[in-house]
C-alpha cells in the first residue's frame, strides 16, 4: 500500500489545527517524540554551552595571543628603532671611514712626495759628497803646490842672500834681474811674467799710474811676487793694494809673496799678519 502525499490545502489545515487546537498539538507532539526532542534540545544546549565555553577559552587564548602579538609588535618596533639607530651609526661610521680613507690617501701622497724629496736630497748629498771629495783632492793638490812653491821660494831666498853677499848686488834693477832668473830656475817655469796695468782710477797710489808686478802662474795658482833688495812697511802695504787691484782686474785672488834681502823684523811680522808670505835674508834682519 503506497503513502499518499498531502495536498497543500491539507497541510495548511493541519498547521492551523496545531495552532488553534491545543489537545491536537500535544497529541501530535507525543506522536512525534517530544520528550526525545527535548532531550536532544537539552544536549544541544549543553553542547552549545560547551562550544560557548570553548569559544570563550579560545577568545581568552586569542586575547592572550593578541597581547603577546602586541608585545611582539612592541618589541619589533623597538628592534626596528634600534636597527634604525644602528643603521644611522653605520652611516656615521661609513662617513668617518670615508674621511679616514681620504686622509690616508693624502698621507700616502705626502709620504710619496717625502720619499721623492728624500731621494732627491740623497742624490744631492751624494753629489755634494763627490764634489767635496773633488774639492778635498784639489785642496790637497793646492796645498802640495803651495808647499812646493814655499819651499822653492825659501831656497831662492837663501840663494839670493848668498849671491848678494858674494857679488854685492846693491843695485835694485840688477838684483831684480838676477832674482828673476833664480825664480824661473827654482819654480821650474820658463819665465817669470811681468804684469803691467794702467791704474787709471788711482787705486794703488791715489793717482793714475802704471802698476808693474812679477807674476808666476803654476797649477792654476797665481803668485804675485815683489822682489826687493830692501823692503819696508810701505812695500808691504803697496803689495797688498797691488794684490787687490789684480783680483779686481782678473777675477783671481793671487798668493802674495815678498822676497827681500833686508827687512825689519816688525815689517815681516806685519806682512805675515796681512797674509803675505815673506822670505828675507836672515843674516840681514835688524830691529
Amino acid at each position: 500500500m503506497g503513502i499518499r502525499v498531502l495536498s497543500e490545502e491539507e497541510k495548511e489545515a493541519i498547521l492551523k489545527a496545531i495552532e488553534s487546537d491545543k489537545k491536537f498539538r500535544y497529541a501530535l507532539m507525543g506522536l512525534l517524540g517530544f520528550s526525545e526532542i527535548l532531550d536532544r534540545i537539552t544536549r544541544l544546549e549543553e553542547g552549545q554551552q560547551r562550544i560557548i565555553e570553548r569559544q570563550q577559552k579560545i577568545e581568552e587564548g586569542f586575547q592572550r595571543l593578541s597581547e603577546r602579538i602586541a608585545g611582539l609588535e612592541e618589541r619589533q618596533q623597538k628592534l626596528e628603532e634600534g636597527f634604525q639607530k644602528i643603521l644611522e651609526r653605520i652611516a656615521i661610521l661609513e662617513e668617518r671611514y670615508q674621511k679616514l680613507e681620504e686622509r690616508f690617501a693624502k698621507l700616502e701622497e705626502r709620504f710619496v712626495e717625502l720619499e721623492e724629496r728624500v731621494i732627491k736630497l740623497e742624490e744631492r748629498v751624494a753629489r755634494v759628497e763627490e764634489e767635496l771629495v773633488s774639492v778635498k783632492k784639489a785642496l790637497e793638490e793646492h796645498s802640495r803646490v803651495l808647499a812646493f812653491h814655499s819651499k822653492k821660494i825659501e831656497e831662492m831666498s837663501r840663494a839670493f842672500a848668498i849671491i848678494s853677499y858674494r857679488w854685492g848686488l846693491g843695485s835694485e834693477s840688477v838684483f831684480r834681474d838676477s832674482m828673476k832668473e833664480i825664480l824661473e830656475k827654482i819654480l821650474g817655469v820658463s819665465k817669470v811674467d811681468r804684469w803691467i796695468y794702467y791704474d787709471a782710477e788711482g787705486f794703488v797710489f791715489g793717482r793714475p799710474t802704471v802698476i808693474e808686478a812679477d807674476i808666476v802662474v803654476r797649477d792654476n795658482v797665481h803668485m804675485l811676487i815683489e822682489l826687493k833688495s830692501s823692503a819696508s812697511e810701505g812695500d808691504v802695504l803697496k803689495l797688498l793694494r797691488v794684490g787687490e787691484l789684480y783680483s779686481r782686474v782678473t777675477g783671481v785672488r793671487p798668493k802674495l809673496v815678498l822676497v827681500a834681502i833686508a827687512m825689519r823684523k816688525k815689517d815681516i811680522e806685519l806682512a805675515r799678519e796681512m797674509g803675505i808670505e815673506v822670505y828675507a835674508g836672515p843674516e840681514l834682519l835688524f830691529e
